[in-house]
């Protein structure tokens, strides 16, 4: 991200990128569409709530960015973005479209900056590989990022348009819940590096298979520059790929990037091979997807003729991203923070992790249910019971999670809610043992909008003081 102070673009150039006649005006030195975040010098762009037909969003509504320009421009707006004059006494950027302006911006953003960029799709893991990717070349270089998950039809222009000229590497998720959205915002970065992390059904239920989705993620390749590098799953196929260098991860002997862990209590040791050479490296992170996401992360550093000597004493530093498989430790209570998505596959990985964790301690978890998965929703969560045979305790949120057959784990399933506002978490921490492993997964809708986590957080925090007072 840029330093506090630094001019990310003088007026007259914003004026070309929008394709305006250039006039005298402010430098800006951040950008922002929302009111609540502007920051002094910033510039304000006024977006409408829906993007149009292109593109679907959760967040689409009838709200309009123009309604929000007074507390902008309190807040220390340097300039705005409209798409009509506004009566105020403050610069202004006037275009047709607002989003399209961002675009504009985001294109040319991407145009002055002479270093490498990576963009990164896949149906799960894309903020832990760029946060990773993001990490290790930090030390090779001045390295932008997209931040949270800013991949989607605003978040790509935005983190583009955000990207200081002079950065050596640009890191960009590239997301999508519907047919056709990844190729244009491809485009729009232009990379040097694609990756496709794993092809998995997620929002299953917007296309015909599993098949759309896995044509839909490799469409990221439009955007590869002509002598960029794929880096994909080894065992995703590649029908239809015409990129001009494939570097394959995985576990494999096909894989060009092959890993062997050996998983530990504390830690996981990766040996990596590539060609006759090898390397070894320390990895905070457990399960077999974060050793993955390690190998793609290294194969993405390998594709840009990175220092991967340099990346390799990095990679032990390397920790997950909120919501993403987190750990917060409360007293003697773990809680494993995965609450910001779910998916299938992600949600076996995530079970699967916690099963084969210390089996000496209680190992309870929080099951949101899965969403956007069409017809297959009913099949995909009755196949994940299988997965909690070996847990202490299950509660379950959600209509996905219904149809359960909630006697065979008996005694150790803790109950069905609703919602996660209906979970009792005074009765949770009658049951919960002084060194229990809780893991709470689903997806974004059900735990993470709703603070679910900070809530539990709160709640274990007051009992741990309460135990070590010895209150009652």
């Amino acid at each position: 991200m840029k330093p506090v102070g630094e001019i990310l673009w003088h007026w007259p150039q914003l004026c070309i990128a929008c394709g305006l006649a250039p006039t005298p005006g402010p430098d800006i030195r951040g950008i922002c569409i929302d009111s609540r975040q502007v920051q002094a010098g910033d510039l304000f762009i006024a977006l409408a709530g829906d993007p149009g037909p292109q593109f679907k969003s959760a967040s689409s509504g009838a709200r309009d960015g123009h309604d929000f320009i007074p507390a902008a421009i309190e807040a220390g707006a340097s300039g705005l973005m409209v798409a009509r004059h506004q009566a105020q006494s403050i610069p202004q950027l006037q275009v047709a479209d607002t989003l399209a302006g961002l675009w504009c911006l985001g294109r040319s953003g991407r145009q002055r900056m002479n270093g490498q960029v990576v963009g990164i799709t896949g149906s799960s893991g894309k903020t832990t590989a760029r946060q990773w990717i993001e990490g290790l070349l930090e030390a090779q270089g001045q390295t932008h990022a997209s931040i949270g998950s800013f991949n989607n039809h605003w978040g790509v222009p935005l983190s583009l348009a955000r990207m200081p000229e002079t950065s050596d590497f640009g890191v960009f998720e590239i997301g999508m819940n519907h047919p056709g959205e990844i190729q244009p915002l491809a485009e729009l970065v232009n990379m040097d590096v694609a990756l496709v992390l794993n092809v998995l059904p997620a929002h299953l239920g917007y296309f015909d298979d599993i098949e759309g989705i896995r044509q839909e993620k490799l469409s990221i390749c439009a955007g590869l520059k002509p002598d960029g590098s794929l880096v994909v799953l080894d065992t995703l196929p590649l029908d239809g790929v015409t990129a001009k260098h494939i570097l394959r991860f995985g576990f494999s002997a096909a894989a060009d990037v092959r890993g062997v862990p050996t998983y530990y209590a504390d830690y996981t040791l990766v040996r990596v091979t590539v060609g006759e050479r090898s390397w070894q490296y320390r990895l905070s992170a457990g399960g077999e997807h974060r050793v993955l996401t390690s190998l793609a992360s290294f194969a993405v550093l390998l594709a840009l003729g990175a220092d991967l000597e340099a990346a390799l004493d990095c990679m032990p530093t390397l920790l997950m991203p909120t919501g993403r498989g987190n750990e917060l430790v409360i007293g003697g209570i773990s809680l494993l923070d995965d609450s910001y998505n779910a998916n299938p596959v992600s949600m076996g990985y995530a079970l699967q992790s916690l099963t084969n964790g210390d089996k000496n301690r209680q190992r309870v978890a929080i099951l949101g249910e899965m969403l956007e998965l069409g017809p297959a929703s009913q099949a995909l969560h009755e196949a994940l019971q299988a997965d909690c045979d070996g847990l202490d305790g299950v509660i379950t949120v959600g209509d996905g999670f219904q149809s359960w057959n909630r006697s065979q784990l008996g005694e150790r399933f803790w109950g069905h809610v609703d919602s996660a506002a209906d979970i009792d978490l005074n009765q949770l921490l009658e049951k919960l043992a002084p060194d229990a492993q809780i893991l709470v997964k689903g997806s974004n809708r059900v735990f993470w909008v709703h603070g679910f986590v900070e809530q539990l957080r709160r709640k274990l925090l007051e009992g741990s003081i309460v135990g070590d007072t010895g209150e009652t």
